[in-house]
């Protein structure tokens, strides 16, 4: 897998930056925007943008490629995934705790009207 996925010569470099570190913000951050509020295209925006953050530690750190279309585009699913399950799991919990009249939990990510099923 090694100059598929990671660039680096060991894959416990890119399980440590770009799966723990980066997986550890995009889930804050997707928690803040579920928070707020705030639509899920904003938190997409955001995670974008903190894959060049990864991108760049990758780089400043451990002597990676800065300006690499794959890896970056590997960095930021990544984060896409972990932050998308930050942001339904933030939205679920958001919608049963402050509607409970209305809603009931249907699984961590999700959540149902009440009585219906």
């Amino acid at each position: 897998m090694q100059g598929i996925l990671y660039e680096e010569s060991t894959i416990w470099l890119f399980l440590l930056v770009t799966v723990v570190m980066g997986g550890w913000m995009a889930w804050m951050i997707a928690r803040g925007v579920a928070l707020g509020w705030r639509p899920y295209w904003q938190c997409v925006l955001a995670l974008l943008v903190l894959g060049l953050a990864v991108r760049f530690i990758h780089f400043a750190l451990f002597e990676g490629t800065l300006l690499s279309p794959r890896y970056y585009l590997v960095d930021t699913v990544v984060l896409l995934l972990v932050g998308s399950a930050g942001f339904r799991a933030t939205r679920a919990r958001q919608m049963t705790r402050q509607y409970r009249w209305l809603y009931e939990r249907a699984g961590p990510f999700s959540w149902r009207q009440k009585g219906a099923g």
